[in-house]
């Protein structure tokens, strides 16, 4: 039995078939040797010393084991596994505690790599369960500073400098590997108990037993030594497969937020927030360990990474994670007149879900509007694994999905949806729109560069600084700073040059310059490359990649299509406006020939837009769902461009298809409107900020009867192998 406070230690030492000393565990090389001795605090009496092998699955022997342990494979061979000696271990122990008079015991290890490092991950690894006296251990380097505070600091403690430092005389040489140091430690404990240190074992380190779940507010405050950053993860990971990876470690509550990319989807990337920095730095030497078949890179985070993935602030969703250790599970494709009671039904009796209806979160539209997603908790794994079960299964007529999820990802997508803006309108504008527009200079000539990765705290004038020279080779007004749809700064920017010699030089010259604590990225481009990557494509030395998807951009019916020849800077990365959002630019000092009034910003206080495409989140392996291209007011369209026309024809009615297989072409959708007048100019299949076909497609209709009927008709209906939903727009 072991207790916080007990009467006795169980000294233990081990080692892998790998590295050794500050870097053990480091390598997931398997244990392959435990020595220990049970010593009674009251007494200073001791047990039995015991050493036994462990036969690890992979026998190959490092050359740093070989030498320091003397083992060699063919002495492991005949050992037995790491469970059976785990066993031996607890008979063991408990004998030698019998014949002690005890039975009270305590765990006391050379620091904390044995267990949090080697035995923990192994077990779980193994998938089997350790028992209750290896989740609670004394650190002896920790209990010796504290004994000794003038002592060597605790991580550059070692069993032979502890020994030294009390004045023990031992010969390392004289004992077999793993007896000396056990009976070195052993030695080093009773210096300890003597009456001048008066030493008392009472405060334990602990390692929690399974990982708790808990919301985060974006008001408390994370301290960036304890959160990591771990990508690699297979996208079905979960956030207790996570907290497995890192088993042996604290994780604090709530401390795994999943990552999201723009299309909602999990990212294979995930923030670990643990209790304190002596775990988050353990952590780290987890880098590349394998979870599956797949390494796991893990670096270092910021709290403020931490907050902005799981962080929150809605008292609703505050309220519907309040509920401790509750398995969740979301919900996607559900009708838009679904009910709690619809919901609830949908489920059954076999997998209750935890209070009933305050068990459930509708994830809704900032309007109130329903956009078919749900969070719902249950209170084991039992009834989330039956819940999972009916994935697929029909409500209504639409076939529903579910996922596991976590509160991180709750509160993600909680958030996206309430700050992304609503298909019909854009963003206020951070200045008054002035027609006509400005637009950024065409052409072939590459004279202009592209700055990317830019601190987000960067102005102009460290741009100007980082340029240097070059400075005085940048057009009036050459300077632009891209903002994002909330209007602060997205990390690029745009300079265009008096002529390509000085854009390619600057390139050069500058590629990968460091910019504060950020290295910057330098391109060269032309006038018209950079209008490409405003409309979404990508730049880089190799050339150019096109947007993605370059079919005509559908706005919503009430809205005219927003086209123009030259591309314009789109809402999302909007110009830095002179008059509102910058102070005085500083004169270039680099050359005397740049006029001393120069000003490197656009003159003109125009808010300068583009048409774009609103993601909302869907959970992984599901369609993508993208939402209408949205585009500017008729009359800033109409500033823009005299001569425009819809993509669609103004009479007739819009039927939105999802769920269609990403394979699925103009013939399929016409044969399955078979009977309703359509033709190729009727249909517009949509693509993803990737290219890749969404799974959705927009259908025009002769007339608003026939629309209504196809719906009725067709609405939940297969093509191909996938049940297929309508919606009227």
């Amino acid at each position: 039995m072991t207790a916080s406070h007990s009467d006795s230690l169980v000294v233990l030492f081990g080692a892998t078939a790998g590295a050794y000393g500050a870097k053990l565990g480091s390598d997931e090389r398997e244990l392959i040797l435990l020595v220990w001795q049970v010593v009674d605090l009251h007494s200073k009496k001791v047990g039995t010393l015991h050493k036994s092998l462990v036969k690890a699955d992979n026998l190959e022997l490092s050359d740093q084991c070989r030498e320091v342990s003397g083992l060699t494979p063919e002495g492991l061979s005949k050992a037995e596994p790491l469970d059976r000696v785990l066993q031996q271990f607890s008979q063991l122990v408990s004998s030698d505690l019998k014949l002690l008079g005890r039975n009270l015991y305590t765990l006391c290890t050379d620091g904390q790599l044995l267990i949090r490092q080697v035995l923990h991950p192994e077990a779980s690894k193994k998938n089997f369960l350790l028992s209750d006296c290896f989740y609670s251990f004394y650190d002896l380097r920790k209990e010796f500073h504290a004994c000794y505070p003038n002592s060597a600091p605790v991580k550059d403690q070692t069993i032979k400098s502890m020994a030294e430092y009390v004045g023990l005389e031992t010969d390392e040489a004289e004992e077999d590997f793993g007896v000396w140091q056990v009976k070195t430690m052993v030695a080093i404990i009773f210096s300890m108990l003597s009456e001048t240190c008066n030493c008392r074992f009472t405060d334990p380190e602990t390692v929690k037993y399974k990982y708790e779940t808990g919301p985060c507010s974006k008001s408390e405050a994370v301290d960036s030594e304890t959160v990591i950053r771990a990508r690699g993860l297979p996208w079905q990971s979960s956030d207790q497969d996570i907290a497995r990876f890192f088993k042996g470690l604290n994780i604090a509550k709530g401390g795994v937020a999943l990552c999201l990319n723009a299309q909602g989807r999990r990212n294979g990337e995930a923030l670990v927030r643990f209790v304190n920095p002596e775990q988050r730095d353990l952590a780290l030497e987890r880098h590349k360990h394998h979870m599956g078949s797949r390494y796991i890179e893990v670096y270092k985070a910021t709290g403020e990474e931490f907050l902005k993935i799981a962080g929150g602030t809605s008292n609703e969703v505050a309220q519907f994670l309040s509920k401790e250790n509750q398995v969740i599970i979301r919900m996607r494709g559900l009708p838009f007149t679904a009910t709690l009671e619809d919901v609830l039904g949908f489920l059954g009796p076999e997998c209750p879900v935890t209070g009933g209806k305050e068990g459930l979160l509708f994830v809704k539209y900032p309007d109130g509007r329903p956009t078919g997603d749900a969070f719902v908790l249950f209170s084991c794994e039992e009834y989330a694994q039956n819940a999972l079960k009916k994935h697929k299964e029909i409500l209504g007529k639409r076939y529903i999905e579910l996922f596991r999820s976590t509160a991180a990802e709750v509160q993600q997508v909680l958030n996206r949806y309430l700050s992304t803006p609503l298909i019909p309108t854009l963003p206020t504008p951070i200045i008054p729109v002035i027609p006509p527009p400005y637009t950024i200079a065409t052409g072939s000539i590459r004279d202009c560069i592209r700055l990317r990765g830019l601190p987000y705290t960067a102005g102009i004038d460290d741009i100007l600084e980082f340029m240097g020279d070059a400075t005085a080779d940048i057009k009036p007004h050459g300077v632009h700073m891209v903002l994002n749809q909330q209007g602060r700064p997205s990390g690029d920017a745009f300079i265009q040059m008096k002529s390509s010699d000085r854009a390619f030089l600057v390139a050069q010259k500058c590629h990968k310059k460091m910019m504060k604590d950020r290295y910057v990225e330098v391109f060269q481009c032309s006038g018209e490359e950079m209008n490409f990557v405003l409309m979404g494509g990508t730049l880089n030395r190799s050339g150019l990649s096109p947007p993605p998807c370059k079919l005509p951009c559908l706005s919503p019916p009430a809205y005219a299509a927003f086209q123009t020849a030259a591309a314009v800077i789109p809402a999302e990365a909007a110009l830095y406006q002179p008059q509102a959002l910058l102070s005085t630019t500083r004169t270039p000092q680099a050359s005397a020939a740049a006029p001393p009034t120069v000003t490197y910003y656009p003159a003109q206080a125009a808010q300068l837009y583009m048409n774009y495409t609103a993601y909302y989140p869907s959970p992984p392996v599901s369609p993508t769902t993208v939402g209408y291209i949205a585009a500017p007011p008729a009359a800033v369209a109409a500033a823009a461009s005299a001569t425009h026309t819809p993509m669609l024809p103004q009479p007739g009615a819009l039927v939105r298809m999802q769920g269609l297989p990403y394979n699925t072409g103009m013939k399929e959708i016409l044969s399955f409107f078979q009977g309703y007048q359509l033709h190729t100019d009727s249909i517009l299949v949509l693509y993803n900020f990737s290219g890749q076909p969404s799974g959705e497609a927009l259908v025009t209709f002769p007339s608003l009867d026939l629309a209504k009927k196809a719906v009725a008709e067709k609405n939940g209906r297969l093509l191909g192998s996938r049940y297929i939903e309508l919606y009227l727009v």
